[in-house]
């Protein structure tokens, strides 16, 4: 999405990241309630801690807009408007596919990040800068279990 040239460039990304956040999150959940087979629990279990882990830092990124001055997002049309991460709406998807699909998720979440950490760098917003580091420790965490629960 465009920057809002209204907002500092952080902001902007932050509002990225949020839709994107709150995109993945709802995708998590969708396959925590819907996965089956074999590795049901494990996976059910799997997807609620990453889920949890990802709404935990949507109040957080909120925050650090509005600590920039900027307005951040105020509802489901605006997550739609600026998300990156595609939605599933997909009945009967099997287990490997949510496990391939969210670890690309995630790897999209943290190339998000990655442009967080640079705008907030060029502003001198090291507050932002910090915490993008530990956002991007438990995303990179994730994708390592998604990605191990596959097998490579």
């Amino acid at each position: 999405m465009p920057q809002n040239h209204n907002e500092p460039a952080v902001a902007d990304a932050l509002n990225a990241l949020l839709a994107d956040s709150f995109a993945l999150y709802l995708k998590t959940k969708n396959f925590h309630w819907h996965v089956h087979g074999p590795r049901f629990r494990d996976l059910h279990l799997l997807f609620d801690e990453h889920a949890t882990q990802i709404l935990a830092t949507t109040d957080l990124i909120a925050e650090r807009v509005r600590k920039n001055g900027a307005s951040t997002l105020r509802s489901i049309g605006d997550i739609g408007r600026r998300q990156s991460i595609k939605d599933d709406d997909g009945a009967n998807v099997d287990a490997d596919t949510m496990i391939k699909t969210l670890a690309e998720d995630n790897q999209t979440l943290l190339a998000q990040l990655k442009a967080v950490k640079a705008a907030a760098e060029a502003d001198g917003d090291i507050a932002t800068s910090g915490l993008v580091d530990t956002w991007a420790d438990e995303t990179q965490q994730r994708i390592w279990f998604l990605q191990a629960t596959l097998g490579y």
